[in-house]
């Protein structure tokens, strides 16, 4: 899985002279994580929801009209920006993207091409992937086996147990929780189950017959409906754009 199909592309920009008070209101409008500073086809900075809001608090908290004043007319986003923030290229992959944001300690990448800034890759998209993965708005049942050790033939074995259950097979995943491997080095993962069927009781003893043990069970699980996430009207002004 490539960054490129998963970012958000053509992001929103700002420049660094732009006003800090016009960039949390695209954030706002836009419900960003954080806008890219570039100049010159050039990322400079990154300003983030986090030090936009820090902004307005203080300035909320001294109910100073004057610092009022400044936060409205004089503070810029180069006055908070974040400068050389970390990065990743549209070619890196998924995996690379959520290693180097959890040794990082951070949720949000200007994604870059030649230099120049193509999209946004966050923690958003990131949950989104997984949701995708996890079957969050289908409808399915599923089974969690106790660590196997995945040798060859093991998932194949899985997943004639599920089908001669009579459940549609949606997908395998194995899952790693830092078990350690057997006396023969394979990995032991959890391996977790999703499957259409309505006896997911039948399909955990097939399991079971098979030699594979079974941690948990959940019988047609359906997500409730989100609300669509907030996007900018048609035609409204969202900041400049690389």
């Amino acid at each position: 899985m490539i960054v490129r199909n998963w970012m958000q592309a053509d992001p929103a920009t700002v420049t660094s002279d732009t006003l800090l008070a016009e960039a949390k209101r695209v954030i706002a409008e836009q419900n960003l994580h954080a806008l890219p500073v570039v100049e010159e086809g050039r990322l400079r900075g990154l300003v983030t929801r986090q030090s936009c809001l820090r902004a307005a608090d203080f300035v909320a908290r001294t109910q100073s009209p004057d610092e009022f004043a400044f936060f409205v007319n004089r503070l810029k986003v180069k006055d908070v920006m974040v400068r050389n923030p970390a990065t990743v290229r549209a070619a890196d992959t998924m995996e690379h993207c959520l290693l180097k944001g959890q040794a990082l300690g951070v949720g949000q990448f200007p994604v870059l091409e030649d230099g120049c800034v193509v999209g946004m890759i966050s923690a958003t998209e990131i949950l989104q992937l997984a949701a995708q993965f996890l079957g969050a708005w289908e409808k399915w049942s599923g089974v969690t086996l106790a660590p196997t050790e995945l040798g060859p033939g093991v998932l194949g074995r899985i997943a004639a147990a599920v089908e001669a259950a009579g459940a549609t097979l949606h997908a395998l995943y194995p899952i790693g929780r830092n078990e350690l491997p057997d006396a023969t080095d394979r990995p032991r993962k959890r391996v977790i189950v999703r499957c259409v069927t309505r006896d997911i009781g039948a399909v955990a003893q097939a399991l079971g017959r098979a030699g594979f043990a079974v941690l948990e069970t959940s019988a047609e699980v359906q997500s409730p409906p989100c609300a669509p996430r907030p996007r900018a009207a048609a035609g409204a002004p969202a900041g400049r754009r690389a």
